[in-house]
């Protein structure tokens, strides 16, 4: 079986986890501040706040922002559903804007057409939640310059971004946003087990995080109301146990050294697909000049000229042991969210492209014989 994605480990990856298994400290120790450093210098953001999950950084980087009962958030319907159920934890309530069917990012001419009328009926949104489709950036600076006109937040969904770039700067940096996300699920461009991390330039949103994600709970002198010794505490929110422990952040250290080199590896594998599919009727991902992708799904579109559907070709690759997937089914069609009222042909761009998409395999390791062996079955699953 080939997978669509998986981890890639090393035996310096496994020395890393021992060395701390054999420390004094498996949690609340020196490794996670050191991670947190590092991706802040990988990405050039000020502050790195890491976690347990990526979805754990969507709900403290929305409570950061104060959003709350009566608020809106606006997402992208196609992503996970964790893009969306983080404003609801809140208390809040979830919009969404459909997506380019080029990039099958959030579309800037429908967010800027969602505003102008929802400016009107004074539903606009306090927080925007891009999200980076595959690890191709959406368009961040045009977003921004609409947070302005429109007074709304941003918080970046880079769960599948994290080594990627945008106008030559490392998806993270924050120029465009208040925050951004990121994933360590084995999956991911690099992983923890699982886990997440918050970037941002804000020192009073970084200080907010910390405290939130350790159940709300200081030992900072400055703020506390009062200080009985070494020993004391004080909860000043309600905040939650998202804290990433030292043996993950041991592992996210070691990966970190190799991001390059996945990402690069991961342009090989596409470049390779791009060759071997250019003759089959399939629509290949398209990335914009100005962006570097991270790659982390490959996803394909079952052309019109094919007289096959896409859920024949699935089930074809998978019976033959291509273990494909799709990304993703769009939030506003789960029975969740249609219990809220949303329709399904709301967002027409979102549903085409679900109803045709598969993402191939592409990982670091994958061979030339597993592409070869992928390509050769999706040709034969389209005769």
């Amino acid at each position: 079986m080939i997978p669509y994605g998986k981890q890639n480990i090393e035996e310096k990856d496994i020395e890393a986890v021992v060395d701390v298994l054999k420390s004094d400290f498996l949690t609340q120790g020196p490794q996670v501040p050191l991670f947190e450093e590092e991706i802040s210098r990988y990405t050039g953001s000020q502050y790195t706040i890491a976690v347990n999950s990526a979805t754990s950084a969507l709900h403290l980087a929305c409570l950061a922002l104060g959003l709350t009962k009566g608020d809106i958030l606006w997402t992208s319907p196609n992503s996970f559903v964790a893009s969306a159920n983080c404003a609801l934890y809140c208390g809040a309530k979830v919009d969404f804007v459909d997506i380019n069917p080029k990039t099958y990012n959030l579309s800037i001419e429908s967010l800027e057409k969602k505003l102008i009328e929802s400016e009107i009926n004074n539903t606009l949104p306090k927080v925007v939640v891009p999200v980076h489709f595959a690890g191709q950036s959406c368009d961040m600076e045009k977003i921004f310059l609409l947070s302005k006109k429109y007074n709304f937040r941003i918080i970046e969904d880079a769960s599948h971004a994290i080594g990627g770039e945008y106008k030559k700067t490392k998806v993270g940096n924050c120029k465009f946003s208040d925050m951004t996300v990121f994933s360590f699920h084995p999956v991911k461009i690099i992983t923890t087990g699982e886990g997440g991390a918050i970037t941002t330039n804000s020192i009073n949103l970084a200080e907010k995080l910390k405290i939130l994600r350790s159940h709300g709970i200081t030992k900072e002198k400055k703020i506390m109301s009062h200080y009985d010794g070494d020993w004391f505490y004080e909860q000043i929110e309600l905040g939650f146990n998202y804290r990433m422990t030292d043996i993950q952040a041991a592992l996210g250290r070691s990966q970190l050294t190799r991001i390059d080199k996945f990402v690069e590896e991961r342009h090989k594998i596409y470049l390779k697909y791009k060759k071997n599919l250019k003759n089959l009727p399939v629509i290949l991902p398209f990335h914009e000049n100005f962006v570097y992708s991270s790659l982390h799904l490959y996803p394909i579109l079952i052309s019109d000229e094919s007289n096959k559907k896409r859920d024949e070709v699935f089930n074809y690759l998978r019976e033959k042991g291509v273990f494909v997937n799709v990304h993703y089914i769009p939030i506003h069609s789960q029975p969740f969210y249609q219990n809220l009222g949303f329709a399904r042909n709301s967002f027409p761009n979102a549903m085409e492209y679900y109803k045709k998409t598969i993402s191939l395999p592409i990982f670091p390791g994958l061979t030339n014989q597993n592409i070869l062996f992928v390509t050769d079955m999706l040709s034969k699953a389209l005769k």
